[in-house]
């Protein structure tokens, strides 16, 4: 059996997106921004009513624990960035990227931002995924769109364990 290099990442995001997709339905909105410690990264409303992520331009020592609205928004900051390179829109700053809120509305853009992304992998061709990758290295001829698929996926994953560890957590906690 032979698969092009796009139809494995392909298959390696339905992967990495069904394990993922098995937390986002079993989420409940109260797990979203659950603080399982005091030195936590969350979200909260800004004065216009948007959920802004906390943030620091230099990471700090020792790295908060992100809750699940902030590891929401992050997904959805970097996914709809790649996004936007890819199909070549200008992309957006991190503060344009407003979290939708607890439970449903984040699913659900979570869910749109993944069939948006489906449709570019299935436009892309051989040469699109030899092109240098616009991000997240701008323009480093040592990377290729298709190392920019393939970096998707692994940011994914890792997202999916965090959030699906502080989920069971989360459930573990005693009432």
């Amino acid at each position: 059996m032979s698969s092009s290099r796009r139809d494995l990442l392909r298959w390696q995001f339905d992967l990495t997106w069904s394990l993922f997709d098995y937390h986002l339905q079993r989420l409940t909105p109260e797990q979203f921004r659950w603080e399982p410690v005091t030195h936590c990264w969350t979200v909260r409303r800004d004065p216009a009513g948007h959920w802004v992520p906390d943030w620091a331009d230099t990471e700090p020592d020792p790295v908060p624990v992100p809750t699940i609205a902030w590891l929401t928004w992050h997904i959805g900051w970097w996914w709809s960035v790649a996004l936007d390179h890819l199909q070549g829109r200008p992309p957006r700053e991190r503060t344009e990227i407003h979290w939708p809120g607890d439970g449903t509305p984040t699913i659900e853009w979570l869910g749109e931002l993944r069939a948006e992304w489906q449709e570019v992998l299935d436009r892309l061709t051989d040469a699109d995924l030899d092109r240098v990758a616009p991000f997240p290295w701008p323009h480093d001829p040592e990377h290729a769109v298709a190392h920019l698929l393939a970096w998707v996926n692994a940011e994914l994953m890792k997202n999916a364990a965090e959030i699906g560890q502080l989920r069971l957590l989360h459930q573990a906690e005693p009432a």
